[in-house]
Protein backbone atom coordinates (compact mmCIF):
# COMPACT_ATOMS: atom_id res chain seq x y z
CA UNK A 1 0.00 0.00 0.00
CA UNK A 2 1.21 3.57 -0.78
CA UNK A 3 2.13 6.19 1.68
CA UNK A 4 -0.64 8.35 0.61
CA UNK A 5 -3.16 5.17 1.15
CA UNK A 6 -1.88 4.29 4.30
CA UNK A 7 -2.13 7.30 5.88
CA UNK A 8 -5.36 8.75 4.95
CA UNK A 9 -9.05 7.45 4.95
CA UNK A 10 -11.34 9.22 2.26
CA UNK A 11 -12.59 11.72 4.57
CA UNK A 12 -8.80 12.93 5.38
CA UNK A 13 -8.14 13.28 1.84
CA UNK A 14 -10.98 15.89 1.41
CA UNK A 15 -9.85 18.07 4.29
CA UNK A 16 -6.14 17.82 2.96
CA UNK A 17 -7.20 19.46 -0.05
CA UNK A 18 -8.19 22.48 1.60
CA UNK A 19 -5.36 22.62 4.02
CA UNK A 20 -1.70 23.89 2.93
CA UNK A 21 0.79 20.95 2.11
CA UNK A 22 3.09 22.09 4.75
CA UNK A 23 0.44 21.85 7.57
CA UNK A 24 -0.77 18.67 5.98
CA UNK A 25 3.01 17.39 5.45
CA UNK A 26 3.68 18.05 8.90
CA UNK A 27 0.39 16.64 10.39
CA UNK A 28 1.41 13.05 8.82
CA UNK A 29 3.10 10.59 11.71
CA UNK A 30 5.50 9.49 8.67
CA UNK A 31 6.70 12.28 5.96
CA UNK A 32 5.28 11.89 3.00
CA UNK A 33 7.84 10.46 0.11
CA UNK A 34 9.14 13.31 -2.32
CA UNK A 35 11.07 12.96 -6.06
CA UNK A 36 13.15 9.70 -7.04
CA UNK A 37 12.62 9.02 -3.41
CA UNK A 38 8.66 8.25 -4.49
CA UNK A 39 8.92 6.81 -7.56
CA UNK A 40 11.60 4.34 -7.15
CA UNK A 41 13.44 4.27 -10.38
CA UNK A 42 15.53 6.14 -12.85
CA UNK A 43 13.27 8.44 -15.07
CA UNK A 44 13.35 7.71 -18.27
CA UNK A 45 12.55 10.59 -21.35
CA UNK A 46 11.11 7.87 -23.04
CA UNK A 47 6.95 7.49 -23.49
CA UNK A 48 6.09 4.26 -22.15
CA UNK A 49 3.05 2.15 -23.67
CA UNK A 50 0.37 2.84 -21.10
CA UNK A 51 1.62 6.12 -20.92
CA UNK A 52 1.46 6.97 -24.68
CA UNK A 53 -2.45 5.08 -24.54
CA UNK A 54 -3.97 7.82 -21.44
CA UNK A 55 -2.14 10.63 -23.22
CA UNK A 56 -3.92 9.61 -26.48
CA UNK A 57 -7.69 8.75 -24.48
CA UNK A 58 -7.24 12.40 -22.90
CA UNK A 59 -6.25 14.20 -26.16
CA UNK A 60 -9.09 12.79 -27.51
CA UNK A 61 -11.62 13.79 -24.90
CA UNK A 62 -10.22 17.50 -24.73
CA UNK A 63 -9.57 18.40 -28.10
CA UNK A 64 -12.29 16.28 -29.81
CA UNK A 65 -15.43 15.44 -27.36
CA UNK A 66 -14.83 18.76 -25.54
CA UNK A 67 -13.25 20.48 -28.39
CA UNK A 68 -10.61 22.52 -26.41
CA UNK A 69 -8.96 24.64 -29.02
CA UNK A 70 -5.24 24.81 -28.65
CA UNK A 71 -3.03 26.93 -30.70
CA UNK A 72 0.90 26.78 -30.22
CA UNK A 73 2.99 29.19 -31.53
CA UNK A 74 6.96 29.05 -31.15
CA UNK A 75 7.71 24.87 -31.54
CA UNK A 76 10.91 25.82 -33.78
CA UNK A 77 12.42 27.04 -30.26
CA UNK A 78 12.61 23.68 -28.80
CA UNK A 79 16.24 22.41 -27.90
CA UNK A 80 16.32 18.90 -28.42
CA UNK A 81 16.39 17.78 -24.91
CA UNK A 82 17.84 18.13 -21.50
CA UNK A 83 15.97 21.60 -20.96
CA UNK A 84 13.28 23.11 -17.82
CA UNK A 85 10.16 24.35 -19.40
CA UNK A 86 8.81 27.09 -17.34
CA UNK A 87 5.35 27.50 -17.47
CA UNK A 88 2.63 30.25 -16.59
CA UNK A 89 -0.41 31.16 -15.88
CA UNK A 90 -1.43 27.84 -13.95
CA UNK A 91 -5.14 28.54 -13.83
CA UNK A 92 -6.51 24.57 -14.14
CA UNK A 93 -5.77 21.09 -13.82
CA UNK A 94 -5.68 21.11 -17.89
CA UNK A 95 -2.57 22.90 -17.84
CA UNK A 96 -0.22 19.97 -17.52
CA UNK A 97 -2.05 18.24 -20.75
CA UNK A 98 -1.67 21.53 -22.17
CA UNK A 99 2.22 21.91 -21.85
CA UNK A 100 2.19 17.97 -23.49
CA UNK A 101 -0.10 18.91 -26.26
CA UNK A 102 2.71 22.02 -27.13
CA UNK A 103 6.03 19.67 -26.95
CA UNK A 104 7.00 16.23 -28.39
CA UNK A 105 6.24 12.97 -26.92
CA UNK A 106 9.51 12.61 -26.41
CA UNK A 107 11.88 13.18 -25.04
CA UNK A 108 8.83 13.18 -22.05
CA UNK A 109 8.53 15.55 -20.00
CA UNK A 110 8.53 14.86 -15.69
CA UNK A 111 6.72 17.45 -13.85
CA UNK A 112 7.42 18.75 -10.57
CA UNK A 113 3.96 18.92 -9.09
CA UNK A 114 1.90 18.80 -5.81
CA UNK A 115 1.63 15.89 -3.98
CA UNK A 116 -1.47 16.64 -2.21
CA UNK A 117 -3.04 17.88 -5.22
CA UNK A 118 -1.71 14.93 -7.57
CA UNK A 119 -2.98 12.39 -5.06
CA UNK A 120 -6.13 13.69 -4.21
CA UNK A 121 -7.55 10.26 -4.51
CA UNK A 122 -5.71 6.76 -4.47
CA UNK A 123 -6.19 5.85 -7.69
CA UNK A 124 -3.96 8.80 -9.10
CA UNK A 125 -1.06 8.24 -7.13
CA UNK A 126 -1.04 4.33 -8.57
CA UNK A 127 -1.68 5.35 -11.81
CA UNK A 128 1.21 7.80 -11.60
CA UNK A 129 3.68 5.47 -9.88
CA UNK A 130 3.40 3.11 -12.92
CA UNK A 131 3.00 5.81 -15.71
CA UNK A 132 5.46 8.53 -14.26
CA UNK A 133 5.34 11.86 -15.49
CA UNK A 134 5.52 13.46 -12.27
CA UNK A 135 8.30 13.55 -9.41
CA UNK A 136 5.69 15.02 -6.09
CA UNK A 137 6.79 17.85 -4.31
CA UNK A 138 5.43 17.93 -0.36
CA UNK A 139 6.64 21.77 0.75
CA UNK A 140 7.83 21.58 4.06
CA UNK A 141 8.04 18.01 4.39
CA UNK A 142 11.99 17.70 3.09
CA UNK A 143 14.78 20.20 1.76
CA UNK A 144 15.19 21.16 -1.60
CA UNK A 145 18.31 18.67 -2.05
CA UNK A 146 15.69 16.03 -2.72
CA UNK A 147 14.12 17.95 -5.66
CA UNK A 148 17.47 19.01 -6.83
CA UNK A 149 18.67 15.68 -7.10
CA UNK A 150 15.30 14.31 -9.06
CA UNK A 151 15.99 17.14 -11.65
CA UNK A 152 19.38 16.13 -12.32
CA UNK A 153 18.05 12.72 -13.04
CA UNK A 154 15.71 14.33 -15.39
CA UNK A 155 18.10 16.33 -16.99
CA UNK A 156 20.79 13.97 -17.28
CA UNK A 157 18.99 11.98 -18.51
CA UNK A 158 17.92 14.17 -21.70
CA UNK A 159 14.36 14.26 -20.25
CA UNK A 160 12.22 17.52 -19.95
CA UNK A 161 11.54 19.04 -16.45
CA UNK A 162 8.61 20.54 -16.41
CA UNK A 163 7.61 23.46 -13.82
CA UNK A 164 4.78 26.17 -13.16
CA UNK A 165 6.30 29.26 -12.15
CA UNK A 166 3.44 30.14 -9.53
CA UNK A 167 3.54 26.54 -7.90
CA UNK A 168 -0.06 26.48 -7.82
CA UNK A 169 -3.42 27.04 -9.40
CA UNK A 170 -4.89 30.37 -9.43
CA UNK A 171 -4.81 34.19 -10.49
CA UNK A 172 -6.32 36.33 -12.52
CA UNK A 173 -6.56 35.11 -16.05
CA UNK A 174 -4.33 37.79 -17.49
CA UNK A 175 -1.44 38.06 -15.30
CA UNK A 176 0.85 35.43 -13.30
CA UNK A 177 0.32 35.50 -9.18
CA UNK A 178 1.91 34.53 -6.04
CA UNK A 179 4.75 33.72 -8.40
CA UNK A 180 7.33 31.49 -6.76
CA UNK A 181 11.36 30.97 -6.35
CA UNK A 182 11.29 27.41 -6.53
CA UNK A 183 11.60 27.02 -10.63
CA UNK A 184 14.82 29.60 -10.15
CA UNK A 185 16.62 27.66 -7.59
CA UNK A 186 16.38 24.41 -9.53
CA UNK A 187 17.78 26.20 -12.50
CA UNK A 188 20.56 28.14 -10.54
CA UNK A 189 21.66 24.86 -9.48
CA UNK A 190 21.36 22.14 -12.26
CA UNK A 191 22.89 25.04 -14.86
CA UNK A 192 20.56 23.96 -17.96
CA UNK A 193 18.74 25.88 -20.51
CA UNK A 194 15.40 27.30 -19.66
CA UNK A 195 12.73 27.39 -21.80
CA UNK A 196 9.72 29.89 -20.73
CA UNK A 197 6.10 28.96 -21.77
CA UNK A 198 3.04 31.10 -21.87
CA UNK A 199 -0.31 29.84 -21.27
CA UNK A 200 -3.19 31.81 -21.65
CA UNK A 201 -7.19 30.99 -21.75
CA UNK A 202 -7.15 27.86 -19.13
CA UNK A 203 -8.75 30.33 -16.36
CA UNK A 204 -12.47 29.31 -17.60
CA UNK A 205 -13.23 25.95 -19.42
CA UNK A 206 -15.89 24.79 -21.65
CA UNK A 207 -16.89 23.28 -24.76
CA UNK A 208 -15.43 24.69 -27.34
CA UNK A 209 -12.97 26.92 -25.06
CA UNK A 210 -9.69 28.21 -26.81
CA UNK A 211 -6.31 28.12 -25.12
CA UNK A 212 -2.74 29.45 -26.69
CA UNK A 213 0.03 28.46 -25.76
CA UNK A 214 3.69 30.82 -26.70
CA UNK A 215 6.47 28.89 -26.26
CA UNK A 216 9.10 31.72 -25.92
CA UNK A 217 13.29 31.04 -26.98
CA UNK A 218 15.40 29.32 -24.40
CA UNK A 219 17.66 31.05 -22.71
CA UNK A 220 19.66 30.79 -19.16
CA UNK A 221 20.52 32.11 -15.93
CA UNK A 222 23.01 34.60 -17.32
CA UNK A 223 21.37 35.82 -20.13
CA UNK A 224 18.51 36.79 -17.72
CA UNK A 225 20.37 37.78 -14.49
CA UNK A 226 24.19 38.43 -16.01
CA UNK A 227 27.31 36.27 -15.40
CA UNK A 228 28.79 37.85 -12.65
CA UNK A 229 25.18 37.55 -10.46
CA UNK A 230 25.88 33.88 -9.70
CA UNK A 231 29.73 34.19 -8.59
CA UNK A 232 30.71 32.54 -5.98
CA UNK A 233 27.06 32.08 -4.70
CA UNK A 234 26.71 29.19 -2.12
CA UNK A 235 23.90 26.96 -1.93
CA UNK A 236 21.63 27.45 0.86
CA UNK A 237 22.63 30.81 1.48
CA UNK A 238 20.36 34.42 1.50
CA UNK A 239 22.56 35.23 -1.51
CA UNK A 240 21.66 32.01 -3.44
CA UNK A 241 17.57 33.10 -2.25
CA UNK A 242 18.55 36.76 -3.74
CA UNK A 243 19.95 35.43 -7.14
CA UNK A 244 16.77 33.68 -7.11
CA UNK A 245 14.48 36.08 -6.90
CA UNK A 246 16.41 38.08 -9.60
CA UNK A 247 15.77 35.16 -11.68
CA UNK A 248 11.92 34.63 -11.16
CA UNK A 249 11.22 38.19 -11.80
CA UNK A 250 13.72 38.39 -15.08
CA UNK A 251 11.97 34.99 -16.25
CA UNK A 252 8.15 36.34 -14.87
CA UNK A 253 8.52 39.66 -16.92
CA UNK A 254 9.17 37.32 -20.11
CA UNK A 255 6.14 35.13 -19.53
CA UNK A 256 3.81 38.16 -18.50
CA UNK A 257 4.15 40.03 -21.40
CA UNK A 258 3.47 36.50 -23.67
CA UNK A 259 0.23 36.31 -21.43
CA UNK A 260 -1.04 39.89 -21.72
CA UNK A 261 -0.66 40.06 -25.82
CA UNK A 262 -1.91 36.51 -26.32
CA UNK A 263 -4.95 36.46 -23.87
CA UNK A 264 -7.22 38.51 -25.36
CA UNK A 265 -7.46 36.17 -28.56
CA UNK A 266 -8.72 33.73 -25.73
CA UNK A 267 -11.72 35.57 -24.60
CA UNK A 268 -15.03 34.78 -25.71
CA UNK A 269 -18.00 37.86 -26.20
CA UNK A 270 -20.59 37.81 -23.07
CA UNK A 271 -23.07 36.25 -25.55
CA UNK A 272 -21.46 33.11 -26.24
CA UNK A 273 -22.66 29.71 -25.20
CA UNK A 274 -20.63 28.33 -22.58
CA UNK A 275 -21.13 24.41 -22.44
CA UNK A 276 -19.94 22.05 -20.35
CA UNK A 277 -18.64 24.64 -17.73
CA UNK A 278 -18.51 21.00 -15.49
CA UNK A 279 -15.09 20.91 -16.89
CA UNK A 280 -13.26 23.17 -14.99
CA UNK A 281 -14.14 21.14 -11.45
CA UNK A 282 -13.61 17.84 -13.60
CA UNK A 283 -10.58 16.97 -11.65
CA UNK A 284 -11.19 18.07 -8.28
Amino acid sequence: MDVWTHMMSSRDRSIARARRPEALAASMATPPLEGLDWLGRAPSPKAPLLYRVLLRLGEAFLYRVCRIRVTVEGREHLPSGGFIVVAALHRSWVDPLVVLRALPLEPRVWFMGSGPTAFAQPWRERLLRRTGGILPVWRGGVGIDVHVAAAKAVLERGGVLGLFLEGRIGGPPDAPARVRDGAAMIALRTGEQIVPMAISGTDALYRGKRVRVRILPPTSVADLIGTDATDHVVPGTREELRVARALTAAVTERVAAAVAEDHPATVDPPGHPRRWPWLARLMR
